[in-house]
């Protein structure tokens, strides 16, 4: 049997992007100035899409006011490795394309999640309202000893089936939701900036949202590529409570 590999972390990377705080300003200028937007995208593509004076503003005040289609004129997409309790709550977003790493068709890696000794472990408060807290150390250790032994035993037990010439269909059943896997997303800013009100804590946002840990920790790594591509964007997303136009 392969070696069981144990996982604190997830991993995301932008593989292809075409988005650009530009796409915002010709998609929202074309209500007024028409045709003349497309010879001035294309002249501002070659000159490297340098912002003008009124751009930041145009920008904030499409946020601001939540006219929100000239930010879905671009696309970004990731690639995606964690674990399936992560991806089941990514696709609850039924605004991004999504293809997973298929159980049926490939035998899964034994790569298994295991939260750091950091993540906050008791919950505190009622559902909608609540917090969590860091937990002690003995429940620390239990939560690492009984994930790690549950993992290997499901693996030890996966391959067993395999083996024996179970379909991996049927041996992938008893697998449990911390394994990885890996998959492409693909979605435009304005999808991006609704996953991220919803799955990123910020103090001063407007709606609050208590997300789990593991999915934040894509969607934080997700924000930083999105920051880069399109930081006028960006700025006003935060500007204005994080609340996705």
């Amino acid at each position: 049997m392969s070696e069981i590999e144990f996982r604190s972390d997830v991993t995301v990377e932008l593989v292809r992007a075409s988005a650009h705080d530009s796409d915002v300003l010709f998609a929202a200028r074309v209500s007024t100035q028409g045709e003349q937007t497309l010879t001035k995208a294309l002249l501002e593509e070659s000159d490297g899409d340098a912002p003008s004076t009124g751009d930041a503003g145009l920008i904030n005040y499409l946020m601001r006011d939540r006219h929100g289609s000239p930010f879905e004129h671009n696309s970004m997409t990731f690639y995606v490795q964690a674990p399936i309790f992560v991806f089941r709550e990514f696709m609850r977003h039924r605004i991004a394309s999504y293809n997973e790493e298929s159980g049926r068709y490939r035998e899964l890696n034994p790569v298994f999640y295991v939260p750091a000794p950091t993540r906050n472990l008791v919950q505190v408060g009622k559902p909608g309202a609540y917090d969590f807290l860091p937990g002690t150390a003995e429940q620390a250790a239990l939560v690492d000893q009984l994930t790690r032994e549950a993992s290997a035993h499901a693996y030890a037990s996966y391959q067993r089936m395999l083996e024996a010439g179970v379909a991996r269909e049927v041996a992938r059943i008893v697998l449990p939701l911390n394994i990885f896997s890996s998959m492409y997303v693909t979605m435009n800013a304005r999808s991006l900036m609704n996953f991220l009100s919803l799955r990123t804590k910020r103090e001063g946002t407007h709606f609050p949202s208590f997300p789990q840990r593991e999915i934040e920790m894509c969607a934080e790594k997700m924000e930083d590529q999105f920051a880069t591509l399109m930081p006028l964007t960006y700025a006003a997303f935060n500007k204005n409570g994080r609340v996705a136009p």
